[in-house]
């Protein structure tokens, strides 16, 4: 039982494709907090990630979101060992903990609280590669579908697979990548990644697309088959910051 069946990833050993991703968000307070978070992610966090090719790396800034400030970090894997040893391989680096004892240090604490989710690439999830920036900067949206048994969230990987995410790239919508959760809250779900050039660019495309005839028929067959196989839907705007390496 967990999301590594229903992603469909293909767990070969010696496959340099991206198989898991961590999230960490760092919620913070108005104040020095947000300062000291960004001299450490990209002076501390990227200068040692770099170093053991923990990547693609993206850092995002909340724009919309439950809890604002809000940083969050987006660490691609080529297996889940790489991913629950990457704080590990981190402190492994020259510097990493002094840069670490930096942030930490002061009168504040360095953040309020801190989440982190392990997350498996569907097996039709894209590659983010070098090549995957902008000339300028854009919104980046984070949906995550709560499903509401494992069965169903199985039934909503294979709507994606199939005919949904064309009728999205016809209509401006090109996500970075597709996951389930492993380990995280609001199990079971589909979580995804998505870039638009502005917020006027992400209204127009998700417009076209709730209004596409093929859309349209594709949900009404999905829940006729398997019912509302997205029960919930949790939205957030982002902005990658100055230094992420994916803009």
């Amino acid at each position: 039982m967990g999301a590594a069946g229903v992603a469909g990833a293909n767990p070969d050993a010696g496959s340099t494709r991206t198989r898991y991703y961590t999230i960490e968000s760092l919620y913070m307070e108005n104040g020095d907090q947000v300062s000291r978070a960004h001299d450490f992610l990209q002076h501390g966090y990227l200068a040692a990630a770099h170093k053991i090719d923990a990547a693609p790396v993206i850092v995002l800034e909340a724009l919309v979101a439950p809890h604002i400030p809000q940083l969050t970090v987006i660490t691609g894997h080529s297996s889940a060992a790489d991913a629950l040893s990457l704080h590990m391989r981190l402190q492994q680096q020259d510097g990493y903990t002094a840069a670490v004892d930096k942030w930490e240090s002061g009168p504040r604490p360095a953040y309020s609280q801190m989440s982190s989710t392990l997350l498996e690439a569907a097996e039709y999830s894209p590659e983010i590669t070098p090549a995957e920036t902008a000339k300028k900067p854009r919104v980046f949206e984070l949906r995550t579908y709560h499903s509401p048994t494992w069965r169903q969230l199985g039934a909503l990987h294979q709507r994606f697979a199939g005919r949904e995410i064309p009728i999205f790239h016809r209509n401006g919508i090109h996500p970075l990548l597709y996951t389930s959760t492993v380990f995280g809250a609001n199990l079971p779900n589909l979580t995804y990644l998505i870039p638009f050039d502005d917020l006027a660019a992400r209204e127009k495309a998700w417009t076209a697309f709730g209004a596409d005839e093929e859309w349209i028929k594709v949900r009404k067959e999905s829940v006729a088959k398997d019912g509302e196989i997205a029960s919930v839907i949790q939205i957030a705007l982002f902005k990658a910051t100055a230094y992420s390496p994916v803009q």
